[in-house]
């Protein structure tokens, strides 16, 4: 597959190269994308300055001056310590259509790597349903396994499921202890509503009650001994809870691929040659019985300095079978993705290092996310003490709400059941585009003003760009396979192919980068570019058929980038608003 500013890309870094070679410049080769009216790619000369003991524009200007004539580029220039390029415009239009006429669904999809991801995302501790202060994580790991699936790898999602800790453990004493009736009724009836009373109330006994304290540690200690009686159970007791968190994600449109229980890596005994090759390390020591790594020479300050990986008692920490399964994961791909929250930063570091130190032939990238909230008082969600607003309520609501949005606008035009499922696609869209508009590591504070606005940043406004472009081309009598791109030269039309034209680059920026909300962004600019060039080109009553035509073929261009586009951010992209 060819695309056009992909191809332009590469034939400026090669002017680059050249260039730089000329004069004597020894550089990365980083183009960034301008403003407009700035070119269309640009390379900033300040990393040279202090090589060449000159001004960043001294430099651009001397580059611009060596750099050789090109037909894919029109016209260089020196601007502010830029050099800036531009590329041919009519070739660039037509290479555009053509591309999207030809590729449709596939189009901005980037070639085969023939390399394997593994993304890790949710891991929910499976003992009540996802809250929304965790929804980020989901959202996030599968709008990038999405990504990296158009940037042309093979990806597997995968959901470390903790079947040993205290959390389940708790969830199956509750379940085999307390009486039904005791346990309040839930308004829900998926299976993780109905089961997390169970818990909520083991939790409190256990802080009450020693002796429910010691059933509860004695039955951590027999799943952590591989005890495969406990680990059933406890298995039973989660399974109904799992079930309610995998209706909840694939109402937002993730689907997770691989289940990876930790009991694995205890069974197969990996955990015991993880604490083998860790107890022969230098930086092992001991502390009343427990193993520990002295981390303090890696950079670990306080007295998080100790990384234990061995109780007193002799069982195993969660990130000692943390380490197991990412060696385990090291073997099965080529890249590691980990989607985190931000409370998790330093167990992460920890396992990080402990795989430098056990030669791990991979260690993860990790995404950490700030977490969701909602405005107005509160506190921190905790699913113990059941103070949590729930994923499904705010599934729900977002639904209503879209629902209460079209209403208002198509009530005399459609039936209940149309409107239902145009506010399903808009709800779903307004949750999901709202949380990943954000970048992970910023905070979020989710309102409905914000995530179902119909005027500005947000999935409405973008789903309704393509549902107009949708309604155009339904009333079009003009057959758009032969078309003549030299003829859109109004500003707002090449504009509108040029922001076309960068899908691709996006995609491979989005994925290199781990910028899941860039491809948010880039959907609310081709949607205000589209609007701007619907407001000053009209398509249908245009009168020169050339022009109507080529104009129809850009109308046709829009929609399958807006539907490629959601789709990337799991959101689906209708016909009718």
């Amino acid at each position: 597959m060819s695309y056009p500013l992909v191809d332009a890309e590469n034939e400026i870094r090669s002017l680059l190269k050249q260039a730089l070679a000329k004069l004597n410049y020894a550089c990365e080769i980083k183009l960034e994308i301008p403003p407009k009216d700035m070119g269309d790619f640009a390379f900033p000369c300040f990393l040279l300055a202090p090589i060449a003991k000159k001004s960043p524009q001294q430099i651009a200007e001397g580059i611009v001056q060596v750099i050789k004539k090109s037909a894919g580029v029109n016209k260089v220039e020196s601007r502010g310590g830029y050099v800036n390029f531009f590329v041919n415009v009519k070739q660039l239009a037509e290479g555009v259509l053509k591309g999207i006429a030809k590729q449709k669904e596939n189009y901005g999809t980037l070639p085969k790597k023939k390399k394997k991801v593994i993304i890790e995302h949710t891991s929910a501790n499976p003992n009540g349903p996802l809250h929304v202060g965790r929804a980020r994580n989901p959202i996030i790991g599968d709008t990038m396994a999405r990504i990296f699936a158009a940037a042309g790898y093979d990806v597997d999602t995968q959901f470390y499921l903790d079947d040993m800790g205290k959390q389940v453990a708790t969830l199956a004493w509750g379940i085999s202890n307390i009486d039904a009736h005791a346990v309040p009724q839930s308004s829900s009836k998926k299976t993780d509503h109905q089961t997390v009373g169970y818990y909520q109330i083991a939790s409190s006994q256990m802080k009450e009650d020693a002796t429910v304290a010691e059933e509860i540690a004695q039955m951590v200690k027999q799943s952590e001994k591989g005890d495969n009686k406990t680990i059933e159970l406890i298995r039973q007791a989660y399974a109904p809870v799992l079930q309610g968190i995998n209706e909840s994600l694939q109402r937002i449109n993730i689907k997770i691929d691989s289940y990876v229980p930790e009991s694995n890596f205890v069974k197969d005994r990996s955990v015991d040659t993880v604490i083998d090759k860790l107890k022969k390390l230098p930086y092992c020591h001991q502390d009343e019985g427990a193993y520990y790594l002295d981390l303090e020479s890696f950079g670990i300050r306080g007295r998080n300095t100790k990384f234990f990986f061995i109780r007193s008692d002799g069982t195993t920490l969660y990130a000692t079978r943390d380490i197991a399964y990412h060696l385990w994961k090291a073997q099965h791909a080529d890249m590691l993705v980990n989607v985190l929250g931000e409370d998790h930063k330093l167990e992460s570091k920890q396992v990080q290092i402990a795989l430098k130190l056990l030669d791990a032939p991979l260690t993860p990238h990790v995404i950490f996310y700030s977490f969701v909230s909602l405005p107005g008082p509160g506190g921190k969600m905790s699913t113990r003490r059941g103070r949590v607003v729930y994923l499904d309520d705010l599934i729900d609501e977002c639904i209503k709400r879209a629902y209460n949005e079209v209403s208002k606008r198509r009530k005399t035009e459609l039936t209940k059941k149309k409107m239902s499922t145009i506010a399903d696609i808009v709800g779903i869209g307004a949750l999901r585009y709202n949380i990943l508009k954000v970048q992970p590591e910023k905070g979020i504070v989710f309102t409905w003003e914000d995530a179902l606005n119909f005027e500005g940043n947000a999935a409405p406004f973008v789903q309704y760009a393509h549902a107009r472009c949708c309604s155009i081309l339904a009333k079009k009598e003009d057959n758009i396979q032969q078309i003549d791109a030299a003829v859109l030269t109004h500003e707002s039309e090449i504009d509108l192919i040029k922001k076309l034209g960068q899908f691709p680059l996006i995609i491979d920026q989005a994925c290199r980068g781990y910028r899941p909300h860039s491809i948010a962004t880039y959907v609310y600019e081709v949607a205000s570019q589209f609007n701007q060039f619907y407001r000053d080109c009209p398509v249908l009553p245009e009168n020169n058929t050339k022009r109507r035509v080529a104009r129809l073929a850009l109308v046709e261009g829009t929609r399958v980038v807006l539907n490629n586009g959601l789709r990337l951010l799991g959101i689906t992209a209708p016909e009718e608003m």
